[in-house]
């Protein structure tokens, strides 16, 4: 589990980047037009997925964010000022996950609740954090389909034949196909 994790993670890392570049074409109008999914648009899908990110990766690297993460619903103005922080949320996932062990993958993290303290042990909590990313992302990129950007394809990460689909996004991620594989 912890070398999925850690692939994952790395997935994570450039799944957003692949997204977030896509979303940076679109016009500020049409970021924030109301559109068919969970949250109203892309730019407020976008930013939920960077706030619920930080809640998550602050609590498995100990901190005391909690719920003050979904103080401020829209962090993030623009794709211009997203990515970076995103990015940045995804390099400390990156550093969690490198970090991890079986002891530190069987610990509880400590997840603050509007009505409680939760403890889970860090696996599950992973688990649960990149379901959560792909589904949203899902819907990003399906919403992007209904816009002049066409969607980014974000599913050659794991096969080896593909590596070569995404060697200039890795380089441009500071990241190499033996960062991931080892």
């Amino acid at each position: 589990m912890i070398e999925h994790f850690r692939r994952q993670a790395y997935c994570n890392l450039w799944s957003n980047h692949r997204l977030l570049t896509a979303c940076a074409a679109l016009t500020p109008e049409a970021l924030v037009a109301r559109r068919e999914s969970f949250f109203p648009s892309i730019h407020a899908t976008l930013n939920h997925l960077f706030i619920v990110d930080a809640y998550y990766i602050d609590a498995l690297e100990g901190g005391s964010l909690g719920q003050r993460a979904f103080d401020d619903e829209t962090p993030h103005a623009s794709i211009a000022t997203l990515h970076p922080a995103q990015q940045s949320l995804d390099r400390r996932l990156i550093a969690v996950c490198e970090a991890l062990d079986a002891k530190t993958l069987d610990a509880d993290v400590t997840l603050e609740r509007a009505d409680r303290l939760q403890r889970e042990p860090a696996q599950r909590v992973l688990a649960h954090l990149f379901v959560h990313q792909t589904h949203h992302r899902g819907q990003v990129h399906a919403m992007l389909a209904g816009t002049d950007v066409a969607p980014p394809q974000l599913d050659e990460f794991f096969l080896r034949d593909e590596a070569a689909l995404r060697q200039s996004e890795f380089a441009s991620l500071g990241i190499s196909e033996r960062d991931v594989w080892g």
